[in-house]
């Protein structure tokens, strides 16, 4: 049978063991502080030339001075864009980037780290990183983006000398795409065509100018122009009847999904209650 002073002893063991894993506990999540957050990111290829959005959300926070986003693109030295404690922090920018980047500020704290990319340049494409740390944790998206020209084309009846035919035009592609002509008769019978297609070099030697022509063709019949490469898919639409014409366009985005990645519990707060745990058995 234990004496009093044994039991006094084992008491104020546990007693102490106890007060270490508390003290354990509290002192691990002080350290890590933070879980993992929820970050998604979705993306359309960036036109040449024009603005663009690298699409980027993360679960809100409204302690703004706690918010800090980094965008980065791999193979870059430096960063794409940072923004924390309410505003933007460009001195470790890479070059390449200066002056071409922006958040939406005053949507950071509802979640939005999404970024505006101005004046997008072919090079502009890779795969880019959103990272965001929030008190309540950190988290990160990786996306692909991939750049080039897109524009809707216009068609319309061209008068010639050899007869009438019809013209499918659009300013800029590039990669170069295909071209086709389709055709729906009011009987909803479907014909593909040959057409005369050609590809112009723009100014900037990038981007191609497309001209298509269609010969023969014929009333009360919706004509099809389809332009795609493996970005963009753009239709143009024309109905000649003996009254008027009808005319449409339609222009195709491909998104890109991203793959989140949510932050792990760091391991700093495993190793501080490694050693209480073990204590207890």
């Amino acid at each position: 049978m234990a004496s009093q002073g044994q039991v006094i002893f084992w008491s104020m063991t546990m007693v102490i063991i106890i007060l270490a894993v508390v003290i354990a506990l509290i002192i691990g999540f002080g350290v890590s502080g933070k879980h993992s957050i929820s970050v998604t990111a979705l993306t359309s290829p960036g036109n040449i030339g024009q603005r663009s959005i690298l699409g980027c959300t993360f679960e809100p926070d409204i302690r703004m001075g706690s918010i800090v986003i980094q965008w980065a693109k791999a193979g870059v030295g430096r960063l794409v864009h940072e923004f924390k404690g309410g505003k933007d922090h460009l001195q470790e920018q890479d070059p390449s980037f200066q002056g071409r980047t922006a958040l939406f500020a005053d949507q950071v704290i509802g979640g939005n780290a999404s970024l505006e990319l101005r004046d997008v340049q072919l090079s502009d494409a890779g795969t880019y990183q959103c990272s965001v740390t929030t008190a309540r944790g950190s988290g990160v998206a990786v996306l692909q983006y991939r750049t080039g020209a897109f524009s809707t084309p216009k068609v319309h009846v061209e008068n010639s000398s050899s007869g009438d035919m019809l013209q499918c035009k659009a300013p800029r592609w590039f990669p170069r795409p295909a071209v086709r002509w389709t055709a729906y008769s009011n009987t909803g019978e479907y014909l593909p065509l040959v057409a005369n297609t050609s590809y112009e070099l723009n100014a900037e030697n990038i981007t191609l100018k497309v001209v298509s022509f269609l010969h023969n063709f014929t009333a009360n019949v919706t004509y099809t122009c389809v332009i795609e490469n493996n970005i963009a898919k753009a239709t143009g639409n024309i109905e000649v009847t003996d009254f008027s014409i009808t005319r449409g366009t339609n222009l195709q985005l491909v998104n890109l999904n991203a793959e989140s990645v949510t932050s792990p519990l760091p391991a700093s707060h495993w190793i501080l209650l490694l050693p209480m745990y073990l204590l207890l058995l």
